[in-house]
């Protein structure tokens, strides 16, 4: 194949292009335009000029205004591009379009629970009500990690029990007893209730806010939890043991399961992206649409999240709500994250972080604009509160902060099996109890940091692949990462550090 053109123009209508790789001046840029100056790899340079208040148009949307005379050339970006505000018709329901569904699905081969649920891998879990029993859960869950230096497992004979994990936080005291309290009972409970766990214990230390028998009565768990609480047993070393106890336990129960070939309508996959640049929303980002797309035609569920990194964006997902209703509670949390941010002294477009603005990214408009690729293109059927429960198929949105771990721990609560984690800069991620898929945006960084990386998106980039295509090689990657191969944060054992519940209101 014959080497791409250096630059990459998303819509007809763009004032931009997006640089491949790092241009030198003279680099042709199209349009009978040259660089007049450097432009890094996955930045913007301009093909046309403009005068200071003009909007900076790429997708086909705005991404920013001119805050200053740009000729064209150059390099658009912080010094002379910036936010502003601009009317947006959010259009409820104009883009609604039947789900062309497949007749066949696809399978994978999950693990069938006893009240028909089905799970993409089968951990013991150790959950903790506040952050004074963490080290109490730590300790229970080292005692069933294998030993480096030994090789000693103690689940060796326990072959189809992924581990045992304890997830520990940072609050459940000290906090105000309303909508803090809620949501960190409702993410606890959505972690008691998932299905990749066939066991749950928690461990509280006994006088904290986040009483265990007021989160097991609000969140209905009293026949899923075995509960302790430190004071009670009589201190952190008989804790231990009776939590070590548990886990012995129940380790032959939990490993009797089988896998068997189930619909791909049994995946919920949450879609996160972090550490992203330039171009995210030009190869990952698509191509994992690509992928939410044909899960969602086979009869599955996608999580859209991160609220702030959709603002200015969000009126072209209402465009998809399957009604009103739906459509006015995402334009709902637009306002919920703007009144937060003016109570807190801080600004919606400080959400791109010094990574994505090194790689490319200029406003919170642009990379809104790229991060919601990854919802494809069907209808938009929920909107949820953060670790609600999902109970609807199709492409679904969750309320959450733009922080990939406190994210993703939202959306495992609320459901999600597996995780789709797109990024360009390069983050390290897991999740446990789901697996997390990690998607390159780039060839470069892909090869640096294959160890982590699963999947190659940069291959877009590189003329190699088309969209569509990648968006097929990451399904294909979905099914088997569900039916037990493992994936790289796996082999590296990530995911038990990462749980991060979303911390509201003040601490006392």
């Amino acid at each position: 194949m014959s080497a791409p053109i250096p630059v990459i123009r998303l819509h007809p209508g763009d004032g931009v292009v997006i640089a491949r790789t790092t241009l030198l001046p003279g680099t042709s840029l199209g349009d009978n335009v040259l660089a007049t100056e450097r432009i890094p790899a996955g930045h913007k340079a301009a093909i046309r000029a403009f005068s200071v208040g003009d909007p900076v148009i790429r997708y086909g949307q705005i991404i920013g205004f001119a805050t200053q005379s740009i000729s064209p050339g150059q390099h658009i970006h912080t010094q002379n591009c910036g936010m502003g505000d601009f009317a947006r018709d959010y259009a409820y329901g104009e883009a609604v379009q039947p789900t062309a569904y497949v007749d066949q699905p696809a399978t994978f081969l999950g693990i069938k629970r006893p009240d028909g649920r089905i799970a993409t891998r089968n951990y013991i879990g150790i959950l903790t009500s506040v952050n004074c029993s963490a080290h109490v859960a730590s300790v229970v869950a080292e005692a069933f990690k294998r030993n480096p230096i030994t090789g000693h497992d103690p689940l060796a004979d326990f072959p189809n029990v992924d581990g045992v994990v304890a997830l520990t936080h940072k609050t459940g005291c000290g906090m105000t007893q309303h909508e803090p309290l809620r949501i960190l009972r409702r993410t606890l409970g959505g972690y008691a209730r998932h299905v990749n766990f066939s066991h749950v214990i928690v461990l509280g230390l006994g006088c904290e806010v986040n009483q265990i028998g007021g989160l097991m009565q609000e969140q209905r768990l009293a026949d899923r939890l075995r509960a302790l609480d430190i004071q009670e047993m009589g201190g952190s070393r008989k804790t231990v043991l009776v939590g070590i106890d548990f886990v012995r336990e129940n380790l032959a129960d939990s490993n009797r399961i089988t896998r068997e070939a189930v619909s791909a309508s049994e995946l919920t996959v949450a879609l996160q992206c972090g550490g992203s640049d330039g171009y995210s929303g030009v190869s990952a980002n698509p191509a994992l649409g690509a992928a939410s797309d044909l899960l969602v035609r086979h009869g599955g569920t996608v999580i859209l999240s991160e609220t702030p990194e959709t603002y200015g964006a969000e009126h072209l997902l209402t465009r998809r709500a399957v009604s009103r209703e739906v459509g006015e509670k995402l334009v709902g949390l637009m306002r919920w994250w703007e009144e937060y941010c003016a109570r807190e002294g801080a600004e919606m477009n400080a959400n791109p972080s010094p990574g994505n603005k090194a790689g490319g990214l200029t406003t919170i408009l642009e990379k809104s604009l790229g991060a919601m690729a990854k919802a494809g293109s069907t209808n938009l059927v929920d909107v949820l509160d953060y670790a609600e429960a999902v109970t609807k198929k199709g492409f679904v949105f969750m309320d959450t902060p733009g922080y990939d771990p406190v994210a993703a721990t939202g959306q495992v609560a609320g459901g999600a099996n597996l995780v789709c984690f797109t990024t360009g800069r390069g983050s390290v991620f897991g999740c446990k109890p789901a697996p997390s898929i990690k998607l390159a945006t780039n060839t470069a960084m892909y090869t640096r940091m294959e160890d982590d990386m699963d999947i190659n998106c940069g291959t877009i980039l590189d003329g190699a692949e088309t969209v569509q295509a990648c968006g097929e090689r990451i399904f294909t990657h979905m099914l088997q990462t569900a039916s037990g191969e493992k994936t790289k944060s796996e082999q590296f054992d990530f995911g038990g550090a990462e749980f991060a519940p979303w911390v509201q209101g003040a601490t006392m």
